[in-house]
Protein backbone atom coordinates (compact mmCIF):
# COMPACT_ATOMS: atom_id res chain seq x y z
CA UNK A 1 0.00 0.00 0.00
CA UNK A 2 2.95 2.31 0.61
CA UNK A 3 3.65 2.76 -3.11
CA UNK A 4 0.05 3.86 -3.69
CA UNK A 5 0.31 6.33 -0.83
CA UNK A 6 3.43 7.79 -2.44
CA UNK A 7 1.53 8.10 -5.75
CA UNK A 8 -1.22 9.97 -3.93
CA UNK A 9 1.23 12.27 -2.14
CA UNK A 10 2.90 13.03 -5.45
CA UNK A 11 -0.50 13.87 -6.92
CA UNK A 12 -1.47 16.36 -4.21
CA UNK A 13 2.02 17.88 -4.32
CA UNK A 14 2.39 18.32 -8.07
CA UNK A 15 -1.21 18.52 -9.31
CA UNK A 16 -3.08 19.97 -6.36
CA UNK A 17 -0.18 22.21 -5.24
CA UNK A 18 -0.82 21.47 -1.56
CA UNK A 19 1.61 23.08 0.88
CA UNK A 20 4.52 21.14 2.36
CA UNK A 21 2.84 21.19 5.78
CA UNK A 22 -0.40 19.74 4.38
CA UNK A 23 1.44 17.02 2.45
CA UNK A 24 3.42 16.13 5.59
CA UNK A 25 0.16 15.81 7.55
CA UNK A 26 -1.31 13.51 4.88
CA UNK A 27 1.88 11.44 4.91
CA UNK A 28 1.79 10.95 8.68
CA UNK A 29 -1.92 10.08 8.75
CA UNK A 30 -1.75 7.65 5.83
CA UNK A 31 1.42 5.95 7.04
CA UNK A 32 -0.34 5.26 10.34
CA UNK A 33 -3.23 3.71 8.44
CA UNK A 34 -0.83 1.63 6.32
CA UNK A 35 0.88 0.26 9.44
CA UNK A 36 -2.51 -0.65 10.93
CA UNK A 37 -3.52 -2.41 7.71
CA UNK A 38 -0.25 -4.30 7.27
CA UNK A 39 -0.40 -5.68 10.80
CA UNK A 40 -3.78 -7.18 9.88
CA UNK A 41 -2.83 -8.45 6.42
CA UNK A 42 -4.96 -5.90 4.59
CA UNK A 43 -3.93 -3.84 1.58
CA UNK A 44 -5.58 -1.17 -0.58
CA UNK A 45 -7.38 -3.78 -2.67
CA UNK A 46 -8.96 -5.62 0.27
CA UNK A 47 -9.71 -2.73 2.63
CA UNK A 48 -13.48 -2.41 2.86
CA UNK A 49 -15.91 -0.15 4.68
CA UNK A 50 -16.02 -2.36 7.79
CA UNK A 51 -12.22 -2.43 8.03
CA UNK A 52 -11.98 1.37 7.84
CA UNK A 53 -14.78 1.66 10.41
CA UNK A 54 -12.69 -0.61 12.66
CA UNK A 55 -9.75 1.73 12.14
CA UNK A 56 -11.93 4.66 13.18
CA UNK A 57 -12.80 2.80 16.39
CA UNK A 58 -9.10 2.08 16.92
CA UNK A 59 -8.28 5.79 16.66
CA UNK A 60 -11.03 6.72 19.11
CA UNK A 61 -9.72 4.07 21.48
CA UNK A 62 -6.35 5.80 21.48
CA UNK A 63 -8.05 8.89 22.91
CA UNK A 64 -7.36 11.14 19.93
CA UNK A 65 -9.35 14.37 19.85
CA UNK A 66 -12.43 14.17 17.64
CA UNK A 67 -10.90 16.74 15.28
CA UNK A 68 -7.77 14.57 14.93
CA UNK A 69 -9.82 11.45 14.15
CA UNK A 70 -11.84 13.41 11.60
CA UNK A 71 -8.65 14.66 9.93
CA UNK A 72 -7.15 11.17 9.72
CA UNK A 73 -10.33 9.70 8.24
CA UNK A 74 -10.56 12.59 5.76
CA UNK A 75 -7.03 11.71 4.60
CA UNK A 76 -8.06 8.09 4.05
CA UNK A 77 -11.16 9.18 2.12
CA UNK A 78 -9.05 11.39 -0.12
CA UNK A 79 -6.63 8.52 -0.69
CA UNK A 80 -9.31 6.03 -1.76
CA UNK A 81 -11.09 8.64 -3.85
CA UNK A 82 -7.77 9.13 -5.66
CA UNK A 83 -7.42 5.39 -6.29
CA UNK A 84 -10.90 5.29 -7.81
CA UNK A 85 -10.24 8.35 -9.95
CA UNK A 86 -7.06 6.71 -11.26
CA UNK A 87 -8.89 3.51 -12.17
CA UNK A 88 -7.02 1.48 -9.54
CA UNK A 89 -10.26 0.64 -7.71
CA UNK A 90 -13.79 0.24 -9.03
CA UNK A 91 -15.57 1.06 -5.78
CA UNK A 92 -14.63 3.48 -3.01
CA UNK A 93 -14.85 1.73 0.39
CA UNK A 94 -15.20 5.11 2.12
CA UNK A 95 -18.07 6.39 -0.04
CA UNK A 96 -20.78 5.61 2.52
CA UNK A 97 -18.57 6.05 5.57
CA UNK A 98 -19.72 8.82 7.88
CA UNK A 99 -17.13 11.33 9.03
CA UNK A 100 -16.62 11.41 12.79
CA UNK A 101 -18.50 14.22 14.47
CA UNK A 102 -16.12 16.98 15.52
CA UNK A 103 -16.62 18.66 18.86
CA UNK A 104 -15.54 22.18 18.14
CA UNK A 105 -13.35 23.78 20.74
CA UNK A 106 -13.08 27.49 21.21
CA UNK A 107 -9.63 28.90 20.41
CA UNK A 108 -7.31 29.06 23.41
CA UNK A 109 -6.38 32.60 24.43
CA UNK A 110 -4.46 34.27 27.25
CA UNK A 111 -5.09 37.52 29.07
CA UNK A 112 -3.40 40.79 28.22
CA UNK A 113 -1.34 40.58 31.40
CA UNK A 114 -0.06 37.12 30.43
CA UNK A 115 0.71 38.39 26.94
CA UNK A 116 2.75 41.20 28.51
CA UNK A 117 4.72 38.76 30.62
CA UNK A 118 5.51 36.67 27.56
CA UNK A 119 6.46 39.64 25.36
CA UNK A 120 8.70 41.15 28.02
CA UNK A 121 10.65 37.99 28.85
CA UNK A 122 13.22 38.25 25.98
CA UNK A 123 14.05 41.82 27.04
CA UNK A 124 15.73 40.43 30.17
CA UNK A 125 18.71 39.73 27.91
CA UNK A 126 20.48 41.89 25.31
CA UNK A 127 21.81 39.24 22.91
CA UNK A 128 21.12 39.09 19.19
CA UNK A 129 18.81 36.13 19.74
CA UNK A 130 16.84 37.85 22.49
CA UNK A 131 16.35 40.93 20.28
CA UNK A 132 15.15 38.63 17.50
CA UNK A 133 12.78 36.84 19.86
CA UNK A 134 11.40 40.12 21.20
CA UNK A 135 10.81 41.31 17.64
CA UNK A 136 8.94 38.23 16.41
CA UNK A 137 6.84 37.93 19.58
CA UNK A 138 5.79 41.57 19.33
CA UNK A 139 5.07 41.13 15.62
CA UNK A 140 3.02 37.97 16.17
CA UNK A 141 0.79 39.65 18.73
CA UNK A 142 0.61 42.99 16.89
CA UNK A 143 -0.57 41.41 13.63
CA UNK A 144 -2.15 38.05 14.42
CA UNK A 145 -0.10 36.45 11.65
CA UNK A 146 0.16 32.70 11.32
CA UNK A 147 3.53 31.22 12.23
CA UNK A 148 4.20 30.13 8.64
CA UNK A 149 3.44 33.65 7.44
CA UNK A 150 5.84 35.12 9.97
CA UNK A 151 8.82 32.85 9.29
CA UNK A 152 8.29 33.37 5.53
CA UNK A 153 8.82 37.13 5.83
CA UNK A 154 11.71 38.73 3.98
CA UNK A 155 13.40 42.04 4.71
CA UNK A 156 11.45 43.90 2.05
CA UNK A 157 8.12 42.73 3.51
CA UNK A 158 8.62 45.08 6.46
CA UNK A 159 8.10 48.83 6.09
CA UNK A 160 9.03 50.47 9.38
CA UNK A 161 8.46 53.97 8.01
CA UNK A 162 4.79 53.28 7.31
CA UNK A 163 4.47 50.77 10.16
CA UNK A 164 3.21 47.91 7.98
CA UNK A 165 4.08 44.32 7.12
CA UNK A 166 3.17 42.48 3.92
CA UNK A 167 2.45 38.78 4.12
CA UNK A 168 0.96 35.99 2.04
CA UNK A 169 -1.98 33.97 3.36
CA UNK A 170 -2.50 30.21 3.03
CA UNK A 171 -4.66 30.82 -0.06
CA UNK A 172 -1.88 32.82 -1.70
CA UNK A 173 -3.61 36.15 -1.18
CA UNK A 174 -1.37 39.03 -0.16
CA UNK A 175 -2.41 41.36 2.65
CA UNK A 176 -0.83 44.35 4.37
CA UNK A 177 -1.18 44.62 8.14
CA UNK A 178 -0.45 47.66 10.31
CA UNK A 179 2.20 47.30 13.03
CA UNK A 180 1.95 49.10 16.37
CA UNK A 181 4.77 51.27 17.69
CA UNK A 182 5.99 48.60 20.13
CA UNK A 183 6.50 46.09 17.35
CA UNK A 184 8.16 48.72 15.16
CA UNK A 185 10.62 49.56 17.94
CA UNK A 186 11.40 45.89 18.60
CA UNK A 187 11.99 45.30 14.89
CA UNK A 188 14.26 48.35 14.64
CA UNK A 189 16.38 47.11 17.53
CA UNK A 190 16.61 43.63 16.01
CA UNK A 191 17.49 44.91 12.54
CA UNK A 192 20.08 47.39 13.79
CA UNK A 193 21.61 45.43 16.67
CA UNK A 194 20.69 41.77 16.29
CA UNK A 195 20.24 40.46 12.78
CA UNK A 196 23.74 41.42 11.61
CA UNK A 197 25.23 39.24 14.36
CA UNK A 198 23.21 36.25 13.19
CA UNK A 199 23.84 36.85 9.49
CA UNK A 200 26.27 34.50 7.71
CA UNK A 201 25.43 35.20 4.07
CA UNK A 202 24.97 38.81 2.97
CA UNK A 203 22.54 37.64 0.28
CA UNK A 204 20.16 36.11 2.85
CA UNK A 205 16.83 37.99 2.65
CA UNK A 206 14.92 36.20 5.42
CA UNK A 207 13.81 38.58 8.16
CA UNK A 208 14.20 36.22 11.10
CA UNK A 209 17.39 34.14 11.24
CA UNK A 210 18.45 31.17 13.35
CA UNK A 211 21.88 30.67 14.91
CA UNK A 212 23.21 29.35 11.59
CA UNK A 213 22.22 32.54 9.78
CA UNK A 214 19.43 30.77 7.91
CA UNK A 215 15.69 31.37 7.89
CA UNK A 216 14.10 30.54 11.24
CA UNK A 217 11.78 27.54 10.85
CA UNK A 218 8.29 26.99 12.25
CA UNK A 219 9.64 24.28 14.52
CA UNK A 220 12.48 26.49 15.71
CA UNK A 221 10.14 29.35 16.51
CA UNK A 222 7.77 27.00 18.33
CA UNK A 223 10.57 25.69 20.55
CA UNK A 224 11.75 29.22 21.34
CA UNK A 225 8.28 30.33 22.38
CA UNK A 226 7.79 27.20 24.50
CA UNK A 227 10.98 28.13 26.33
CA UNK A 228 9.62 31.57 27.18
CA UNK A 229 6.28 30.06 28.19
CA UNK A 230 8.10 27.87 30.72
CA UNK A 231 10.26 30.77 31.88
CA UNK A 232 7.28 32.94 32.84
CA UNK A 233 5.28 30.05 34.28
CA UNK A 234 2.39 30.03 31.83
CA UNK A 235 0.23 27.06 30.80
CA UNK A 236 2.37 24.61 28.81
CA UNK A 237 -0.49 24.28 26.31
CA UNK A 238 0.27 27.74 24.94
CA UNK A 239 1.56 27.71 21.36
CA UNK A 240 2.53 30.41 18.86
CA UNK A 241 -1.04 30.24 17.51
CA UNK A 242 -2.30 31.28 20.95
CA UNK A 243 -0.98 34.78 20.25
CA UNK A 244 -3.01 34.88 17.03
CA UNK A 245 -6.14 33.82 18.91
CA UNK A 246 -5.45 36.34 21.68
CA UNK A 247 -4.84 39.13 19.15
CA UNK A 248 -8.26 38.55 17.56
CA UNK A 249 -10.11 38.17 20.84
CA UNK A 250 -8.57 41.27 22.42
CA UNK A 251 -9.43 43.35 19.34
CA UNK A 252 -13.07 42.27 19.52
CA UNK A 253 -13.13 42.97 23.25
CA UNK A 254 -12.14 46.53 22.39
CA UNK A 255 -15.01 46.85 19.93
CA UNK A 256 -13.22 46.21 16.65
CA UNK A 257 -15.39 45.49 13.61
CA UNK A 258 -15.63 41.78 12.80
CA UNK A 259 -14.91 42.33 9.10
CA UNK A 260 -11.81 44.35 9.99
CA UNK A 261 -10.53 41.48 12.16
CA UNK A 262 -11.30 39.08 9.31
CA UNK A 263 -9.12 41.13 6.96
CA UNK A 264 -6.26 41.32 9.46
CA UNK A 265 -6.31 37.55 10.05
CA UNK A 266 -6.61 36.72 6.36
CA UNK A 267 -9.72 34.57 6.79
CA UNK A 268 -11.46 33.76 3.50
CA UNK A 269 -14.80 33.23 5.25
CA UNK A 270 -16.13 35.45 8.02
CA UNK A 271 -17.64 32.41 9.77
CA UNK A 272 -14.08 31.45 10.69
CA UNK A 273 -13.63 34.82 12.38
CA UNK A 274 -17.00 34.68 14.13
CA UNK A 275 -15.77 31.99 16.53
CA UNK A 276 -13.75 34.70 18.27
CA UNK A 277 -16.98 36.51 19.19
CA UNK A 278 -17.82 33.50 21.37
CA UNK A 279 -14.39 33.63 23.02
CA UNK A 280 -14.76 37.39 23.48
CA UNK A 281 -18.18 36.93 25.07
CA UNK A 282 -16.91 34.30 27.50
CA UNK A 283 -13.97 36.51 28.41
CA UNK A 284 -16.27 39.44 29.20
CA UNK A 285 -18.52 37.26 31.35
CA UNK A 286 -15.55 35.90 33.27
CA UNK A 287 -14.22 39.42 33.80
CA UNK A 288 -17.61 40.65 35.02
CA UNK A 289 -17.94 37.67 37.40
CA UNK A 290 -14.46 38.33 38.77
CA UNK A 291 -15.25 42.02 39.30
CA UNK A 292 -18.47 41.18 41.14
CA UNK A 293 -16.74 38.64 43.36
CA UNK A 294 -14.11 41.22 44.28
CA UNK A 295 -16.86 43.68 45.26
CA UNK A 296 -18.57 41.05 47.38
Amino acid sequence: MKDKVEDFLGFITLKKKYSNNTVAAYRNDLNQFVSFAQERGVDWRTADRDFIADYTSYLKGRKYASSTVARKIAAIKSFFHFLVSQGELKNDPTATLDSPRVHKRLPKTISRSDVERLLNEPAKSVTAKSRRDKAFLELLYATGMRVTELVSLNLDDINLASGTVRCMSKSGKERTIPINSRAVQALEEYLHQGRAQLLRNVDERALFLNHRGQRLTRQGLWLIIKGYVRAVGLDQGITPHTLRHSFATHLLNEGADLHHVQELLGHANISTTQVYTQVSGEYRRETEDETLSQRD
